[in-house]
């Protein structure tokens, strides 16, 4: 057994920094690289793609990228683990193959299938699974027969077959973010499946890296502490095998990793941090514990798990009408004035009821809406947004917007063409039953033939797991009764002299973490930062409640907000749909403390 593992991570979405996984194998040893490509819509899209040529459906940049460094791929001996399969991972191993032919290079390239049900839906539904919104609770019938794809989040199992057969390169379809960082630590050290601490501890690791450079400097609150940008490093797991790991990132690359930005990463669409499930393990996020060990290397030990469920998570999407988003540019005096001219010029002439409409004044309160500062812009980015299942009605939204530039008041410069109509696809999360899935790992020459072919049992040895219900109520996090008494306030700043904070989103719903600057703070915003203060503070974006949850190990509080993001995905009309901008609102936000408690922050 080797007495370290080195992972390191290049790329934590599709259209990440594609040179990031030459700087991880060029920059110093790893043994795995992991690479994250795949966001819920982003199935739907390479669906999309799928229906009109069978031979796509899956990350092309991804072959591009091992076909290129295929040479220091071998010479460094680094096993690649990605979802870049998306919907057709058979056919991403194949063009690699193709490429890598043409080098006289051949790795051992494993495929696994599995996560794809969307073939199957109608001989799950319903007999054999309800599929309701595990979110909103409606029944599958209602998108039933506009469904456009349905995937599965497979776990780290079929990744440690796969490892086991010998294989390099590992490219998967839909799993969860955390399973291809996982899966490298289960094999290497021989851990049980069911060891939960342990598989929960590579859980977090995989949590904290899946983002790229969320965890070495990107999107940090502090971002002026970061002394060099370029080339930025990505972040890298050194896991051991009692499960206690340091994130740390190579040498002479920019960015920063400390305890603070690994803490903005672990808050990163968390929700309960008592129950952060996959198919592997729960987690709890309560019981870690960070510690700086040196520049750029933070520490991660203490983690705890609880059983797995009987349950894999599906992400379906359907379709769900359409939508078309323009914008022009106004400038000069009045730019606001004339912006709300143009805009009720706008409506008023297209003369058509929408189902939903936005206009946003990007520049000045499109993001943060009323939670905004008041200012005189010499510029606005006039946004004008429209939605409706009739695509005739988007059509004359469409021919509407170039009209405007010699009809409306002066300074006008123009973004662009007639925007175009889109199909939206809607996020629709369901649960199935483990039972149901038939998992199959394969093994590909380097023709792009299948050599050998093995399944992979979805649930074995696990009858007695207790059910999700039940474990929810054993995890669920207690919030701190507040206080009716509050200090006398003595000075007023704002939250981010006190804290940092991140935000993201899971359909409709955004959450945003708060990291206290210091144990006083902390313990004064767990009495002061409560679910009303957010919903108050968030009232004209948060359509639906607000839940806290508390990690004292980590002082932070998880805000999960609801009905936030106009119904998420495509289907939102909102400049920032994935609710990335939230975070800063709140920050941005004044607040009268006592000044004793400034005096804490170091």
């Amino acid at each position: 057994m080797k007495d370290k593992i080195r992972i390191g991570n290049a790329g934590g979405f599709w259209g990440d920094d594609l040179d990031a996984f030459r700087r991880q194998l060029a920059g110093g040893p790893l043994d795995y690289i992991s690479i994250d490509f795949l966001a819920e819509i982003t199935m739907s899209i390479l669906k999309k793609q799928q229906r009109r040529n069978p031979d796509t459906g899956y990350v092309t940049d991804f072959v591009s990228q091992i076909v290129d460094q295929a040479e220091m791929i071998r010479e460094k001996g680094v096993r690649i683990l990605t979802n870049a399969g998306g919907i057709n991972p058979l056919a991403c191993a194949r063009a690699i193959a193709a490429g890598l032919k043409q080098k006289n290079i051949s790795f051992r390239i494993a495929v696994v299938e599995g996560d794809d049900i969307f073939d199957q839906l109608g001989n799950l539904y319903p007999e054999k699974a309800d599929l309701k919104n595990i979110e909103t609770g409606v029944s599958f019938a209602t998108i039933k027969d506009s469904a456009q794809s349905a995937n599965v989040y497979l776990g780290l199992g079929p990744l440690v077959k796969a490892l086991e057969a010998g294989a390099e390169i590992i490219i998967t379809g839909r799993v969860t973010d955390t399973a291809i960082t996982m899966a490298p630590a289960v094999y290497e050290f021989g851990w049980a499946i069911n060891d939960w601490d342990k598989i929960a501890s590579a859980l977090v690791a995989g949590h904290i890296i899946e983002c790229g450079a969320q965890s070495s400097g990107g999107n940090f609150t502090d971002w002026h502490k970061i002394q060099r940008w370029e080339p930025m490093g990505y972040p890298i797991v050194e896991m051991y095998p009692d499960g206690t790991f340091t994130i740390t990132k190579h040498e002479n690359t920019g960015g920063l990793i400390t305890v603070d930005t690994v803490k903005e990463q672990l808050v990163y669409e968390m929700g309960d941090p008592a129950a952060y499930i996959s198919p592997d393990v729960i987690a709890d996020f309560r019981t870690i514990h960070l510690e700086e060990e040196g520049p750029d290397r933070v520490r991660v030990s203490g983690v705890k798990g609880k059983p797995l469920t009987k349950n894999f998570k599906v992400s379906m999407a359907y379709a769900d009408g359409y939508r078309s988003s323009a914008s022009i540019i106004i400038s000069g005096e009045e730019a606001l004035e004339k912006a709300r001219i143009f805009s009720d010029i706008f409506w008023n002439r297209t003369g058509v009821e929408f189902e939903k409409r936005s206009t946003e004044f990007v520049g000045y309160d499109a993001c943060h809406h009323e939670l905004a500062k008041k200012i005189t812009p010499n510029e606005i980015l006039l946004r004008l947004s429209a939605y409706d299942h009739d695509p005739k009605k988007l059509e004359q939204f469409s021919k509407a917007i170039a009209p405007l530039i010699l009809s409306g008041p002066p300074g006008v410069a123009v973004t662009g063409g007639r925007p175009p109509v889109q199909e939206v696809l809607t996020y629709f999360p369901a649960l199935i039953p483990k039972s149901l899935i038939k998992i199959m790992v394969s093994m590909i020459g380097p023709g792009g033939e299948i050599e050998s072919s093995f399944e992979v049992p979805a649930l074995t040895g696990y009858e007695s797991i207790p059910t999700f219900s039940d474990q929810r109520k054993q995890l669920r996090t207690k919030t701190t009764p507040t206080s009716s008494i509050q200090p006398p306030p003595s000075a007023r700043v704002s939250y981010r002299s006190l804290c940092l904070a991140r935000s993201g989103d899971k359909g409709d719903m955004v959450n945003i973490g708060v990291i206290a600057r210091s144990p006083e703070i902390y313990a004064w915003l767990k009495d002061h930062l409560t679910q009303r203060k957010i919903k108050s503070m968030f009232r004209g974006l948060c359509k639906g409640k607000v839940t806290r949850y508390e990690l004292d190990n980590l002082e932070a509080l998880n805000f999960l907000l609801e009905q936030s993001l106009d119904g998420g995905g495509t289907k939102s009309l909102m400049i920032d749909a994935q609710g990335k901008t939230f975070a800063s609102a709140l920050l941005n936000q004044k607040v009268s403390v006592p000044e004793a408690l400034l005096a804490t922050i170091h």
